[in-house]
């Protein structure tokens, strides 16, 4: 379809001729909710409808927790049990009403059309609507199939009840024409019931979002300025205000401590399972509990900038994304429905020509049976459904997926490289030593790179600027402040210039290190990074962090090379620390000193070797390189720039999480290929049975009462196959 007749539908198609019905009794949904179709993401509108592509009802994009019973569901309920009793009637009058002998055969005729009406023409509208509106939007789907077969065989008895002197006397058996009133009933009850089913199926995969929504409390305590407390709706807490949060409540935003001590459980967000000690100057995330002490905190980010929302947004983001896989299912999907149909036309002649009479009957059943066994939609949702459970599932263990891509490709990672301060380590540093070159004090160079670092986010910076407010070390505001691409900051403080970084800052601004290098090897001896300090373009001396490597960091390396993943470290700090790193973890491959484009460019190198490359890292200078990686991994505990490169967020920056996302991929990954195999075997099993061509060998055919039963069970078994992935353990 061209461009423009995408433009077209997109804006025409997007009315739903069942809202009249559906919505009644169903509590609105909040304003600003955009709809999305579970099977074609791109297909987008602020109300509720039905998608030009499939005929699916639209869901909103993010699940809440106040919506009310899904009203499609509803309504199909509604129709499925007002008419069972029509059809069970129907049915039972077709196949015993005539041997009873309990009526005349026109009797009869009029009595199954009495009670099949009901249940074809209103219980089965919203599918001829949608069967209509496939083919006004030249998109051919299910609805088309369901509204051709039961449309034919309703029609078909309307005529034989009406004027059943146009059929030749062939078609009369038993006294009258035969009709199929009770079948068109039965394969509009069946599907009714297998989408009830489905939809039913379908809402367990939005459990996840709604569990994470369901962590935010609804309330908090605020502060006044004249020192009052009063409760008050979340949604009226504003950057800036001050909460009090008493033992056992929840932390209603995200922010930072400024007065008490407490341990806060972050295991819903995190998944940490130990309660995170809490003081003045900590980060405090909205939806865990505090555990024992009170806290008064200062509200940092409200409403969708909280972490939490932030989650909730990207597993939603992630579950209406398309797999690659989907790619091949949607190209088969688009001519399927087209081939369905001619082999229906082909079924319906074939009979006519070669089969035994009356041959017109058999051939209109047969036909009617291959439209109704056919599902594209068991082929459409094979990929949504794995992925919509997996990202939540993901979520539950802190594992968040941008994408439905990035899913596909964690399981394909030969190449994992690694920053090390924030990833490796804790990223929480702790200052060791300043040592002086001749001409200046210890003292002096600790209060000159603090000065310097107040203007910097790096963690070493935080430990620096620490050290000297803890030794009462009078800091001067800098006048002006530059990152340095990964190798240091720049910038003047009292009218001198400075320069704060590695080695690659101090020779690209001529200064000569050499004074200190024995020292400066044997502190990267024992682990610690070094930075050097320059005033005025002269050597000033040396400052040492220490970043303590995180406990979990070694049975996470050894878990990924169990996976047979290639690790590599690539860090900005000195290659003598990175390779004490690298050595404690058994990392072979150790590159020191780089900078953003040099972590891009390794990223690039493997690639070309033909190597699947991940990322993992925290920083903005890792950013380039998660961008320009197959699969970028951020650290949760990372910055903003970080996570938004990343194709995944590791919550609590645990690379064992690394591990588990791999885990989840071959899952999910085999459990798409599962639902692909599925709904390709059943169709292509099935539509062949329906058509007849066991019949001249085994005298069998397949009813179209069964062929809509199989039909509806497809579907139901493809979202039962991707509902399992919530029982996946890593």
């Amino acid at each position: 379809m061209n461009d423009h007749g995408h433009q077209h539908h997109g804006q025409h198609a997007h009315r739903d001729p069942d809202q009249g019905d559906r919505h009644a009794a169903v509590a609105p949904a909040p304003s600003g909710t955009v709809y999305v179709c579970p099977m074609h993401p791109e297909v987008r509108q602020d109300h509720p409808g039905t998608c030009w592509k499939c005929g699916m009802a639209l869901e909103p994009e993010l699940p809440s927790l106040e919506e009310g019973k899904d009203p499609e569901l509803a309504d199909f309920e509604r129709r499925f049990w007002w008419t069972l009793p029509l059809t069970v009637a129907g049915v039972l009058l077709a196949m015993f009403g005539h041997s009873m002998g309990l009526m005349g055969s026109r009797t009869q005729t009029w009595i199954e059309l009495a009670l099949g009406a009901p249940v074809v023409l209103w219980a089965g509208a919203p599918f001829f609507r949608r069967g209509w509106a496939s083919v006004v939007n030249r998109s051919p789907n299910m609805w088309t199939l369901i509204a051709l077969g039961t449309g034919a065989a309703f029609v078909y008895s309307v005529v034989a009840t009406v004027a059943p002197g146009v059929f030749p006397a062939s078609f009369v058996s038993m006294g009258r024409v035969s009709v199929y009133f009770e079948a068109a009933s039965a394969i509009i009850s069946l599907t009714l019931l297998g989408q009830v089913l489905e939809l039913r199926a379908r809402s367990g995969a939005s459990a996840a979002i709604k569990a994470l929504l369901g962590l935010a409390p609804k309330t908090a305590r605020r502060i006044a300025a004249d020192g009052t407390e009063a409760d008050v709706p979340l949604a009226h807490v504003h950057e800036g205000d001050l909460l009090r949060v008493r033992p056992g409540e929840k932390v209603p935003v995200d922010g930072v401590v400024v007065e008490g001590r407490s341990a806060v459980d972050e295991a819903m967000v995190t998944g940490e399972p130990m309660p995170v000690s809490k003081e003045p100057g900590d980060k405090l995330i909205g939806a865990t509990v505090n555990t024992s002490g009170a806290l008064v905190m200062r509200a940092e980010r409200v409403g969708s900038a909280t972490v939490l929302s932030q989650i909730v947004q990207m597993v939603a983001q992630a579950q209406r994304s398309k797999a690659p896989m989907q790619r091949m299912a949607d190209v088969v999907a688009g001519y399927f429905v087209v081939g369905v149909v001619l082999a229906a036309l082909a079924t319906f002649f074939a009979w006519d020509f070669l089969g035994p009479e009356p041959s017109w009957v058999y051939g209109l059943i047969n036909a009617v049976a291959v439209l109704i066994i056919a599902c594209p939609c068991a082929l459409g949702l094979a990929t949504p459904m794995s992925v919509m459970v997996a990202t939540g599932e993901g979520a539950r263990r802190g594992v968040l997926f941008k994408d439905a891509s990035a899913i596909e490709n964690m399981r394909k990672v030969d190449v994992l490289i690694v920053d090390k301060t924030g990833t490796l380590t804790e990223g929480k540093p702790a200052f060791r030593k300043a040592v002086a070159a001749p001409g200046f004090t210890g003292d002096e160079v600790l209060r000159l790179a603090a000065s310097l670092d107040q203007g910097s986010e790096h963690p070493l910076a935080h430990s620096i600027v620490a050290a000297a407010k803890a030794q009462g070390l009078p800091l001067a505001k800098a006048e002006t402040f530059e990152s340095a691409s990964g190798i240091g900051v720049t910038g003047s403080v009292e009218g001198r210039s400075l320069g704060l970084g590695n080695t690659a800052l101090m020779d690209k601004n001529g200064v000569d290190v050499s004074a200190l290098a024995s020292e400066a090897d044997a502190l990267r001896g024992t682990g610690a990074s070094v930075m050097y300090l320059s005033v005025d373009g002269r050597f000033a001396g040396l400052l040492a962090v220490a970043d303590p490597v995180k406990a979990t960091t070694p049975e996470a390396i050894a878990r990924l090379r169990g996976q047979g993943i290639r690790m590599v470290m690539a860090t900005g700090d000195g290659l003598a620390t990175a390779k004490s790193v690298a050595q404690a973890l058994g990392i072979d491959e150790v590159h020191g000193e780089v900078k953003p484009q040099d972590k891009l460019e390794l990223a690039r190198r493997f690639k070309s070797q033909g190597l699947v490359v991940a990322m993992a890292g925290d920083g903005i200078n890792d950013a380039p390189a998660l961008a320009g990686a197959d699969v970028g991994i951020a650290m949760g505990a990372g910055t903003d720039v970080a996570m938004e490169s990343a194709q995944v967020t590791l919550v609590k920056g645990d690379l064992r999480a690394i591990a588990d996302a791999r885990d989840l991929s071959e899952a999910s990954v085999r459990n798409m290929r599962q639902n692909l195999v599925f709904a390709f075997l059943y169709n292509a099993l099935g539509i062949p049975l329906a058509a007849g061509v066991l019949y001249p060998w085994t005298g069998w055919l397949l009813s179209p009462m069964l062929a809509a039963l199989a039909m509806s069970l497809s579907s139901v078994s493809v979202v039962g196959n991707a509902l399992r992935l919530k029982r996946w353990r890593a």
